[in-house]
């Protein structure tokens, strides 16, 4: 039987070069890797995040695709992208979903675990 299946990794990164800790002001980019690990060909058709900073406070974001796309992805392709976003705090979590559809449209949801965001200094 013919399955669909995304697979993701991300990489987050502090940009000090664009955050400031006075005004507490603390961005972060972070790199996705998607990976179409089933059979069938699919594409990411909207996005969902939950982040959380350090004091608990959450943001949602929902849209559509990613950076402005809905990557179609036949088996074994791949897509990668990077996006940014900001905190009050020197680190935080992020984590969500992704919402793809194959060929045949069928729905599917990609979860995302969660991944820390953090300034290095501010761990020691």
């Amino acid at each position: 039987m013919s399955q669909a299946q995304f697979s993701c990794t991300v990489t987050p990164t502090y940009l000090e070069d664009q955050s400031n800790p006075a005004r507490h002001e603390y961005a972060f980019s972070y790199t996705v890797v998607i990976v179409n690990s089933g059979d069938v060909a699919a594409q990411l058709v909207g996005r969902h995040w939950l982040i959380t900073d350090a004091t608990g406070r959450e943001q949602e974001v929902r849209g559509l695709g990613v950076v402005g796309q809905q990557p179609f992805l036949k088996p074994g392709e791949r897509f990668e992208y990077s996006s940014w976003t900001q905190l009050d705090t020197p680190h935080g979590l992020m984590q969500g979903s992704y919402f793809c559809m194959t060929e045949d449209a069928h729905w599917f949801e990609v979860p995302i675990a969660p991944f820390t965001l953090a300034r290095s200094q501010s761990l020691h």
